[in-house]
């Protein structure tokens, strides 16, 4: 049967790659169904050559978890590939998930090679899941890592986020603006993630509503009419300075000012946006119009922000679209989700991913991811990944050290320990706290402003230090000489 109206669909069991379920189809005709095992979820590389990213989608990721279930339509849909034998079909059709869940918590910095989201249960299970794992957790750190960077390149002013009919499908557009706005924009024009995620909703006119009247000076008195307390003019269909502008002038002043009101904002959307807001803010204050705001759109990413504001361009917000939501410079975020520890006759026996790419070697084991705070300052000392069931003391000094250059070490002092994986869910019962968005949002900020300013630098930053505990290197170094 064909349906195309997969958009309708709310449950996304089904959203995993085929190879996740004949694998599962294998490990139960060769008796691994009841194995327990442990899968990380991690990436290698932050996107742009940047210092962090920020973790992102962990809300998501429940949901989709908590929902878990195979329709009949699946089954069917599965019984017709002929790849399945009956006992694993009967086995789906009974499916309750029961793993164990850690992840970090999202707004969360965070780098390379640590486990992000923990995942350990049946084996069939939590290899099933990894296929919308990594679509959830990959695609808004993606847009919360390149809108963090283009937040603070405008130093504090307004990031509006204008994407969704660039976005690579109308999810993207959603879940993108619900990162964005974690990382710290100010809203979005994208009504229904506005109305979802309770984001502000931004947003005035397109060129073609001054194209829809008569003259621009009409389109602007009609706007201002109608909406007297958000009035906000987008000055450049025509001519910004010899028109746009002027206009926008005349109107706050035989419109809005009979009427008590101001005009609250212009915006301009081409053109050589330094000159025309230098020039557009003279104009603005000699009307009297100080307190209007200039804001600019246009192909908007963080190194143009920064170019505008350092060739001193007169700008109170900006908008930006494609190069957010789709982060074209990078757009994807490579996560990657590896089996760590496996039983084995009652045993659970770590395993490790060895590949003649270093970058591609994984850290063995079942573990925990500790971040050390200086207890002066609060800034963010270090990350220690560390076997599960280690302890940190942050009564005493710690040596931590580099595991690819062991001599590179550094004793840490008056330092405060946390644990970041936190329990999503046990025994597949969800335990998380749901917060809301602007919580996450205000915590985001939180934790970016721990970092130091050199981790933060689009160009070259400096290199956060994530370090593995002894016993960890050790266990690593055991399985590289085993196996190399």
């Amino acid at each position: 049967m064909t349906n195309n109206n997969w958009n309708l669909r709310t449950n996304m069991t089904m959203l995993t790659d085929l190879y996740e379920l004949t694998m599962m189809n294998g490990y139960l005709q060769n008796g691994l169904q009841e194995s327990i095992a442990c899968f990380d979820l991690f990436f290698r590389n932050v996107p742009e050559s940047g210092g962090y990213a920020i973790m992102a989608g962990v809300q998501q990721m429940i949901d989709y978890l908590r929902d878990l279930k195979f329709e009949a339509e699946d089954i069917e849909y599965l019984e017709n590939l002929n790849l399945f034998n009956q006992d694993f079909l009967d086995y789906l059709k009974n499916f309750e998930f029961v793993c164990d869940v850690w992840a970090i918590p999202e707004g969360t910095p965070i780098f390379p090679g640590e486990p992000i989201v923990k995942v350990v249960g049946p084996l069939m299970q939590a290899q099933m899941i990894e296929t919308m794992l990594l679509v959830t957790i990959n695609h808004q750190s993606l847009i919360a890592t390149k809108s963090s960077r283009i937040v603070r390149s405008a130093k504090n002013r307004p990031i509006m986020e204008f994407g969704a009919r660039r976005a690579q499908g109308y999810d993207a557009s959603v879940l993108g603006a619900r990162a964005a706005y974690i990382a710290g924009v100010a809203g979005t024009s994208c009504t229904i993630a506005a109305q979802q995620f309770d984001i502000p909703a931004l947003g005035t006119m397109a060129h073609s509503w001054v194209q829809s009247f008569p003259t621009e000076y009409d389109a602007f008195a009609a706007y201002a009419r109608t909406y007297p307390d958000n009035t906000q003019f987008l000055v450049d269909t025509y001519n910004t300075l010899h028109s746009g502008v002027p206009n926008a002038i005349k109107v706050a002043h035989d419109v809005l000012k009979p009427m008590g009101k101001r005009l609250k904002a212009i915006r301009i959307d081409s053109g050589d946006l330094t000159y025309l807001t230098i020039k557009a803010r003279e104009m603005l204050d000699a009307a009297g119009l100080i307190d209007c705001k200039i804001t600019v759109s246009n192909a908007m990413d963080e190194y143009l922000i920064r170019e505008l504001l350092t060739q001193g361009a007169k700008v109170d917000s900006f908008g930006v679209g494609e190069r957010l939501i789709t982060s074209r410079a990078e757009p994807v975020f490579g996560g990657v989700y590896k089996l760590s520890a496996i039983e084995f006759n009652g045993e659970i026996i770590p395993r490790m991913k060895i590949s003649d790419n270093p970058e591609k070697i994984t850290n063995p084991g079942s573990k925990e991811l500790w971040r050390f705070y200086d207890r002066d300052t609060g800034f963010a000392l270090a990350d220690l990944i560390t076997l599960a069931g280690e302890t940190i003391d942050d009564t005493k000094d710690l040596e931590i050290f580099d595991p690819h250059h062991t001599w590179k070490r550094k004793t840490l002092t008056n330092f405060r320990a946390e644990k970041l994986l936190k329990p999503v869910f046990v025994k597949g019962q969800a335990i998380y706290p749901e917060l809301s968005l602007k919580e996450i949002r205000e915590y985001c900020a939180d934790q970016v402003d721990r970092l130091w300013d050199s981790i933060k630098r689009f160009e070259n930053p400096q290199t956060y230090y994530v370090d593995l505990s002894q016993k960890l290197w050790d266990l690593r170094q055991s399985f590289l000489a085993q196996h190399t």
